[in-house]
């Protein structure tokens, strides 16, 4: 099959920014993959009374991962030993952003954040980045002018919830050009008159959604529509891209974004939500909106687009059984969808994905909806434990009505490695972190003995146990020991208390 290289059109309008771009032309690093059986007791230790099946299930996600870990091939353009997408051979950006989040975790053992380097090393002249490239020889899957080429932008994102953890402002400072130059590219060629960004099923990696009219493609053709979770991911790019500008005293070089996320903000908040279903949708190109209800639509929410006077009502679809309350959370397709498939979810008509189920429970944080949160965090790794119980794996989507695997791969970490990692420790423990603000905060959701040794924040090594209690409403008795002075601001149901450890 032939292989796109690096750089081969005949022409290109050089972006600045690219030649910044130090990853270009980086020598990949030597040294041997770390294995999985050598150094399990180097990465983050949960313990859950009497769930032991969650901590297997923990362990083998790091286990699959380790598993996929591969050395850089020069001859192949890539720069940085990385984890592969477990797919079929490719490097997948969309995959990565997700699987550097929980990679993160392990970065004591391993830097799976590197595995992006991977793609800067790819950046064309102009900024364009391919969303897929070849593991063992230089190659990409597509040609530019594909509308499949490329997307979704979730690598600012994934980028921010590193630095968020580490505080590595080192790196912010080296992917801010290729970032940039990438997000410039992507607002040259694949943006609207009205300022709003297309994609398609391949390009927004929901593959086979019905979102577009009939006669289209649902895979590979834009349907002439203005794509709510494109326009919603270029407004998180251009808002994170804004205060890594601030962070690396550079604002001067983001001021554009700044007048885009407004036109962004407007088109979608005016054109892109319907006030009878309170939902948002893809527009149509006579300004008709799809009517399609999509879990897509929820990046709205990660970004912080929705209106405070619009929030409990889009919200409440998540929790109506009719539609996304399903017996696994979250379906990728609303229940109510004539294309929905509530057998094996039908890939992405219903089935249930790590990735977007993460990117809710984000946005649900941001809205402050931590119960329902916790909810849906405890519902889905329920149901993937479960089904580890029966298959001895995890899978790369999961049924939305039984504890079944979905049409799916197995061995898949690959992104569902978030489920018993992520989601366990963020949602289900409740322990977050914010290095701008170095602190940790732990919303204690649990009744049983529970909690995380050989915590990473930072540079620091945290432990953090919470001793059983009777009910939700009792105090929690915490116990943290960390290496460095550090600050955990406990939440629970009746309360909030500060714990700083001192050295």
């Amino acid at each position: 099959m032939k292989l796109f290289q690096v750089n081969d059109n005949l022409d290109y309008a050089e972006d600045e920014h690219v030649k910044k771009n130090t990853f270009i032309g980086k020598e990949p690093a030597d040294g041997e993959l770390p294995a999985f059986e050598e150094n399990a007791d180097k990465l983050p230790r949960p313990i859950w009374e009497n769930h032991e099946s969650v901590i297997d299930c923990y362990y083998k996600a790091w286990k699959l991962a380790f598993g996929n870990l591969r050395k850089a091939k020069k001859e192949a353009g890539f720069v940085s030993d990385f984890i592969d997408t477990a797919f079929n051979g490719y490097l997948f950006m969309w995959d990565s952003a997700f699987i550097v989040m929980f990679g993160k975790y392990g970065r004591r053992v391993f830097d799976f954040h590197k595995t992006l380097d991977n793609f800067y090393s790819h950046q064309h002249k102009d900024g364009y980045i391919c969303r897929e490239i070849c593991e063992e020889q230089a190659g990409e899957q597509w040609t530019r002018d594909d509308p499949c080429s490329t997307g979704p932008n979730v690598l600012p994102w994934a980028e921010w919830e590193y630095y968020l953890l580490t505080g590595d402002k080192e790196r912010i400072a080296r992917v801010f050009d290729p970032l940039l130059a990438y997000h410039k590219w992507l607002q040259l060629n694949r943006s609207w008159p009205n300022g709003g960004y297309w994609s398609c099923g391949n390009a927004c990696g929901m593959d086979n959604q019905p979102r577009q009219e009939e006669g289209y493609n649902p895979w590979s053709s834009h349907g002439f529509m203005t794509w709510i979770d494109s326009c919603a991911q270029m407004w998180l790019s251009g808002k994170t891209l804004i205060e890594m500008g601030k962070l690396l005293g550079r604002q001067e070089e983001t001021a554009w974004l700044e007048d885009e996320s407004a036109m962004l903000e407007k088109l979608i908040n005016d054109k892109m939500w319907d006030e009878k279903t309170a939902f948002y949708y893809d527009r149509r190109r006579n300004g008709n909106l799809s009517g399609v209800k999509t879990v897509g639509a929820y990046w709205t929410l990660l970004a912080g687009l929705v209106p405070n006077e619009r929030a409990d009502a889009f919200v409440a679809h998540l929790d109506n059984e009719k539609e996304f309350k399903r017996p696994n959370r979250i379906p990728s397709l609303s229940a109510d969808d004539p294309h929905y498939n509530a057998q094996d979810g039908g890939y992405w008509l219903g089935g249930v994905w790590a990735p977007t189920n993460y990117m809710v429970l984000r946005g649900l944080t941001k809205y402050g909806y931590h119960t329902l949160a916790y909810e849906i965090a405890r519902d889905y790794l329920k149901n993937v434990v479960e089904v580890y119980e029966k298959t001895g794996t995890l899978w790369e989507n999961y049924s939305p009505e039984y504890a079944a695997q979905g049409a799916a791969k197995a061995d898949f970490v690959g992104w569902t490695g978030l489920a018993p990692i992520n989601i366990l420790f963020e949602y289900v423990f409740g322990i977050q972190t914010d290095m701008q603000e170095k602190k940790i905060v732990w919303r204690v959701n649990c009744k049983e003995k529970h909690g995380i040794e050989n915590y990473p924040f930072g540079d620091y090594t945290v432990s953090l146990m919470c001793d059983a209690r009777m009910s939700e409403c009792e105090e929690p008795q915490v116990t943290v020991r960390s290496d460095e002075p550090v600050t955990v601001e406990i939440i629970w149901k009746e309360g909030k208390k500060t714990v700083r450890w001192a050295k």
